[in-house]
């Protein structure tokens, strides 16, 4: 019988992580607390708080390996359970980079100390701080909650004219614990980027192709990859370049985390350099193209590392080849018509199970080929996921 891996957070990431790992023989357990988790159709679901010790207790039984599918498990569940079960069953990635990712200051931080760019910040306490902070880093510029934040929530330009204390007490009210901000300078980027990266128990990293975002009221609309095939607003020499960057970037970060698991880096492209945004210890919406597009999916590799095994190989299915992923946000689309996605030759949908609503992340779909050949298909599929799009 193969290796059950509990897994916390049951959505949808749960879901394909599941599914990339039953043909390896491995078996899943996943703890949410909503009933209708998306990967309780595929996976044993205890329906639980996070923070129910109870419920962490039944979910860890017998698991040999813990991971997560999003970073902002609460750290008191994944200290009872480091407590309790780590010395039978790990838990990776490590509790240090889900502390790292669940806080946007210490992301920062740990790009400075890494010598990995990053747009200039400053630590935000108080209104006072803000004031200072603006002076320092001038107008426009993003003030954002140093935890908590996905999808374009908890942040707010500053722009001029902007009344300073009104933006502090959006983010920061007064019923909540003070200070918690942070502030970036804005930053007029060219496009932005993201890279998936591998990193197993042994030490071994691999990464898959630099990957070209767009976003949408802060929610990733379209991925592409790899970016060289796609944008060429840096010149092919300096698109090799970026790659390089982004896996230093990467594996600077993972060691310095010992990470074991799919790590996601964004960053900013501006004049044929990186700028580190933020990470996300866990696989990441932008590597979803790899389900089809790649050798080994994020997801299969990373089942692979927390459990020991060999990592398999990250390029491109066939030599030349590209991939875009849409988001399928807000409302189902209906698959089955013949003008619908799955009459877009070449198309793979991927439907969460969950119901309409808007912002809501229910599924997404990929087209893989060359460059040339899925041009029209991309922008075939991309009139239909535009078509359905609420943000």
């Amino acid at each position: 019988m193969g290796a059950l891996i509990g897994i916390l957070g049951g959505g949808q990431l749960a879901r394909m992580l599941a599914l990339a790992g039953y043909p390896l023989g491995l078996r899943f357990r996943v703890l949410d607390p909503a009933p209708d988790a998306p990967a309780g159709a595929v996976a044993e679901h205890i329906c639980g708080s996070y923070e129910d010790k109870a419920a962490l207790n039944h979910f860890a039984l017998d698991v040999s390996v813990i991971t997560y599918e999003f970073e902002n498990v609460p750290a008191s569940s994944v200290e009872h359970l480091a407590t309790h079960v780590h010395q039978r069953a790990p838990i990776y990635p490590p509790p240090l980079a889900l502390a790292t990712g669940q806080d946007r200051l210490l992301e920062k931080q740990l790009f400075e100390r890494l010598g990995i760019g990053v747009p200039r910040f400053a630590r935000v306490d108080s209104p006072a701080e803000l004031e200072q902070a603006v002076m320092k880093l001038g107008r426009p510029a993003v003030l954002k909650t140093r935890r908590l934040g996905y999808d374009g929530k908890g942040q707010a330009r500053i722009m001029e004219g902007t009344d300073l204390g009104a933006a502090y007490r959006a983010l920061c009210p007064a019923d909540a614990r003070p200070g918690g901000l942070i502030l970036e300078e804005f930053v007029a980027f060219d496009v932005e980027a993201s890279v998936i990266a591998v990193r197993s128990r042994t030490g071994e990293v691999r990464t898959w192709p630099l990957v070209l975002n767009e976003h949408s009221s802060g929610i990733l609309r379209r991925s592409r990859a790899p970016l060289a095939a796609f944008w060429s607003g840096a010149g092919s020499a300096s698109t090799a370049s970026l790659d390089e960057q982004a896996t230093v970037a990467a594996t600077r970060i993972m060691e310095a985390l010992d990470y074991v698991g799919v790590l996601a880096v964004e960053f900013f492209v501006k004049e044929g350099r990186l700028l580190a945004s933020e990470i996300a210890p866990r696989v990441h919406n932008s590597g979803h193209w790899t389900i089809e597009g790649s050798i080994t999916s994020q997801f299969e590799n990373h089942l692979r590392a927390v459990a020991g095994l060999p990592l398999g190989e990250t390029g491109m299915r066939f030599a030349g080849a590209a991939a875009v992923m849409h988001n399928l946000v807000g409302a189902v689309p209906e698959v089955g018509e013949p003008t619908g996605l799955l009459g877009v030759p070449g198309c793979h949908v991927h439907l969460y199970g969950k119901s309409a609503r808007p912002g809501r992340k229910v599924g997404h779909a990929t087209v893989v080929g060359a460059p040339a050949e899925i041009a029209v298909r991309s922008e075939q599929l991309r009139s239909i996921a535009d078509q359905y799009w609420q943000a």
